[in-house]
């Protein structure tokens, strides 16, 4: 069976899409949908496909399912209009900014039987999953500490600030899926702290730029998350996982791993850029496993209730943050 795909927005993470469903050979991408009828040509004389309105993707009997790029605040209403009409539903994260939009989408999923995967590409990547193999293996035991160190090579434009949503929802969201995906236990508490440390700027549009976050679960296990807007060496993205009889931990990666070793001393090449170059293998993952869980009909992780637990653990970050105390969830 070929997946027949419609992509819906042309940007960065668009590309970045687009050439994922192109490179699988279980999909097809048929049409792409953008604001911007320059972006959307360059994506269809890339790939092949066509460029169509959102409304006549949406109308098509020769597309099976959606990738929405759009800006977050059209992907609520997109999902349910894609769920009514049938076709499963790739969505970037987040679904909405707001957690009780997001609940009333994810209840137009529910009562359409609407399949929708949200985009927490990090869970799909080669070495983060083969930590969570790791665990399941029971090779380091109980999981007892985890520890995510996430930091950009630059700060974003203040003009995307502004609109992000703030760190929390933008940028550490992607880390609260990843703490929830290794503890293995759903957070009870939270602590936040958060400074403008990068760009003045950052702060003046109400943001932060460097943010630390401690999670608790019931049984005391705990995730710490360090963020940044700033890593002067490349794009910083680490985990570890401490457990009862030992450890697991992934490394940065580069695009060429060497060491060159000489008099001058060791020296190793330097970090991916950013995430279009690091997660390539992960965002090609993601949708061979949005593609299989389509074709045999099996439980789509992770899912709307998914992002929904992420979003609440950064508004509940932001509280704490705000209000200089640890937070009890729920």
């Amino acid at each position: 069976m070929t997946v027949r795909f419609g992509l819906l927005g042309a940007g960065r993470i668009g590309k970045v899409h687009a050439k994922a469903v192109s490179g699988n050979p279980q999909a097809k991408l048929v049409a792409v949908a953008d604001a911007f009828p320059a972006a959307a040509d360059a994506i269809a004389s890339a790939y092949g496909c066509e460029v169509r309105t959102i409304e006549a993707i949406e109308a098509a009997k020769d597309i099976d399912a959606v990738v929405i790029c759009t800006p977050t605040d059209t992907h609520a209403d997109l999902i349910e209009r894609f769920a009514r009409a049938g076709k499963a539903i790739f969505c970037e994260k987040p679904v909405d900014l707001d957690a009780e939009r997001v609940k009333a989408c994810l209840k137009v999923v529910a009562e359409t039987k609407g399949k929708l995967m949200v985009g927490f590409n990090r869970r799909f990547d080669p070495h983060f999953a083969a930590v969570r193999k790791v665990i399941d293996e029971g090779k380091i035991g109980t999981v007892e500490m985890v520890t995510i160190t996430s930091r950009d090579p630059g700060a974003p434009p203040v003009d995307y600030i502004k609109r992000s949503g703030g760190i929390f929802r933008d940028m550490t969201i992607h880390d609260f899926d990843m703490a929830r995906f290794l503890l293995g236990e759903e957070p009870v508490f939270i602590s936040a702290h958060a400074a403008v440390l990068v760009d003045k700027a950052i702060g003046e549009a109400g943001d932060f730029d460097s943010a630390t976050v401690i999670l608790e679960t019931e049984s005391g296990r705990q995730a710490v998350i360090t963020n940044s807007r700033r890593a002067t060496y490349g794009y910083d993205q680490r985990i570890e996982v401490h457990g009862s009889k030992g450890v697991a931990s992934a490394e940065n990666q580069r695009p060429v791993s060497i060491e060159v070793a000489n008099a001058d001393g060791y020296t190793r090449p330097p970090l991916h850029d950013f995430f279009m170059t690091r997660y390539t293998e992960a965002y090609a993952a993601e949708i061979e496993g949005f593609i299989a869980a389509i074709e045999k009909g099996a439980t789509i992780t992770p899912n709307g209730e998914d992002g929904l637990k992420a979003l609440q653990l950064a508004d509940a970050a932001l509280q704490s943050v705000k209000e200089g105390r640890r937070i009890r969830l729920g």
